[in-house]
């Protein structure tokens, strides 16, 4: 659309075709259009021009909009903000839209699943998890139930939870919940940073479960309880640490996506003594809401 060159547009309407706008200063006849009044209060809630959360908040790291509305965002935001000498926001990260069942979501359908549905079963930091990680963060995305069951039980109970419950148990069973000293994380954290700068979060989620999946390839392979029955103790205390420390890593990663979650984990191996949490992290949960 830039490309092909822009037209003024008109930022008022007749108020005999749209009477509720509001009135256009010094012209009783016509009121503001809608998306014009709309796109100024980003600046004008937030004081603008004197008050200090204008000058305070404004520009914005980052604004987030949905792609059927990007014209008005990336195109006449812009110029408002531009004509009034302001500094336009640094970033415009536009999404696509979610599909229930590979059918875009309706009323008449009755296809339309509300977020409070899936936080209440589920609570927020899975929710957060599929939203991120299974919706394509430039593209559109489908929710289904069975599609975030699988990936509640699959990914987050199976691989992260086990791999906490696992390192937990054996450093209680094999060194009375000490861990000791714990080496530096390993993990190349560029790609990952990388992706959330660009607004990648499925990337970066990828980034992160490849280290859960690697963790539980590395406990399978190293067999920590073969290592006990051995009385290798020095060799058993270091496998161990390395798990606890790659966990830490894991939440210092997880941090923006599941909080809660980072928490937890933080919580558990920070201190060099584990702390067991009641239950697990992620208990399985396969009862689907009624159709």
């Amino acid at each position: 659309m830039l490309n092909e060159g822009l037209d003024d547009i008109s930022i008022s309407r007749p108020k005999e075709k749209l009477d509720w706008g509001i009135p256009v200063p010094g012209d009783a006849k016509q009121v503001m259009y809608v998306w014009f009044e709309a796109l100024m209060n980003y600046i004008t809630v937030l004081g603008y021009p004197e008050h200090d959360d204008f000058k305070h908040f404004w520009p914005a790291n980052v604004q987030v909009i949905g792609k059927d509305i990007i014209r008005f965002h990336a195109a006449i935001w812009p110029a408002m903000l531009l004509s009034l000498n302001l500094p336009l926001p640094k970033q415009l990260y536009v999404h696509g839209f979610i599909t229930m069942n590979g059918e875009k979501m309706s009323k008449s359908i009755g296809n339309v699943v509300a977020p409070q549905e899936i936080l209440a079963k589920y609570g927020t930091d899975p929710f957060r998890y599929y939203f991120l990680r299974h919706i394509p963060s430039y593209e559109d995305g489908d929710f289904s139930w069975d599609a975030f069951e699988a990936s509640y039980n699959n990914e987050l109970a199976n691989e992260l939870g086990n791999a906490v419950q696992r390192t937990l148990a054996m450093i209680q069973k094999y060194q009375n919940g000490i861990i000791g000293e714990m080496p530096e994380a390993e993990h190349d954290v560029a790609p990952y940073n990388e992706a959330i700068a660009q607004c990648k979060f499925d990337r970066a989620l990828d980034d992160v479960w490849e280290q859960v999946r690697g963790l539980n390839q590395y406990i399978d392979e190293q067999k920590p309880w073969e290592i006990a029955k051995a009385d290798d103790e020095e060799h058993l205390r270091e496998v161990l640490a390395y798990q606890a420390s790659c966990l830490l890593q894991i939440a210092d990663m997880l941090e923006p996506f599941m909080p809660e979650t980072a928490v937890k984990i933080r919580n558990i191996f920070s201190e060099g003594i584990v702390r067991p949490i009641a239950g697990t992290l992620f208990p399985r949960n396969d009862l689907k809401p009624a159709e």
